[in-house]
């Protein structure tokens, strides 16, 4: 099963689950959503009205925690950990590998030193790790670790939930997107054209040559046939050189002895 169908089941379950639910009892399924090895989107989640609603009660917490895995990052927490409840292990792991997504999005050359810092990791061996059995293994990123370069090249990176007033900044940049796409057909168009005229151009090049070359086979083979012509009506002459054969049919002459 394939990351985007399992996102798509698990997302299900949790919005289902926390529509039955009071707001109240949220709190436990939060830290499982956000606990889960395979789910990475939360946007979900947080537009059920239920959950919506811990906002301003004793549970909000678990609302901003929520809002944390759906945007946030690892120094996001622990600039605000004071405010927020402590996260469990696995929720550490998700927040890194979210943290890796983000960085993501951002730049497709990560440096080694910039991850390290951002996951609090002591070494490139643990980063290396880090990157191949929690990101690369778990299919949310894909890419090269160069460590020549000491840095990561992203070539493929899972999308995260889409921050409040993203959305606008992304249809423009489709839009921007599109409009360069048709101005690439366009200019591929025009030289479709262009070279279907050169070759138009290039076949009646060829045309024309090969008529020339005919017409001048045919003026040569012209003057061949006079001149082979010619020289029959000379040697058929009166007059002209005598035939062999006639030549011996004539009877020959007898010499008379001198007296």
């Amino acid at each position: 099963m394939d990351i985007e169908q399992k996102q798509a089941e698990l997302i299900d379950h949790f919005v289902n689950q926390a529509s039955t639910l009071k707001a109240s009892a949220l709190w436990p399924l939060i830290i499982e959503a956000t606990s889960h090895p395979s789910l990475f989107a939360f946007s979900e989640i947080l537009s059920v009205p239920t959950v919506s609603e811990l906002q301003g009660t004793e549970n909000s917490l678990y609302l901003d925690v929520l809002r944390l895995f759906a945007h946030g990052t690892w120094t996001d927490y622990k600039n605000n950990a004071g405010h927020l409840p402590q996260l469990v292990p696995d929720q550490v792991l998700k927040l890194k590998q979210l943290t890796v997504l983000t960085l993501a999005e951002m730049n497709k050359v990560l440096p080694y030193d910039q991850l390290m810092q951002e996951l609090d990791v002591i070494n490139v061996r643990e980063l290396e790790d880090f990157l191949i059995n929690e990101c690369m293994y778990a299919g949310i990123v894909r890419g090269k670790l160069d460590q020549l370069r000491r840095c990561f090249e992203v070539q493929f990176a899972a999308g995260r939930d889409l921050r409040p007033g993203q959305l606008g900044n992304m249809l423009q940049t489709l839009s921007n997107w599109l409009a360069t796409s048709d101005n690439l057909l366009v200019s591929i168009q025009e030289k479709i054209k262009w070279a279907d005229s050169m070759s138009e151009l290039d076949k009646k090049h060829r045309k024309d040559v090969d008529d020339r070359v005919e017409e001048v086979k045919k003026s040569l083979s012209l003057k061949a046939d006079i001149d082979f012509r010619g020289h029959e009506e000379i040697y058929s002459e009166p007059g002209g050189v005598m035939d062999y054969e006639e030549d011996r049919s004539r009877p020959k002459r007898r010499r008379h002895p001198m007296s």
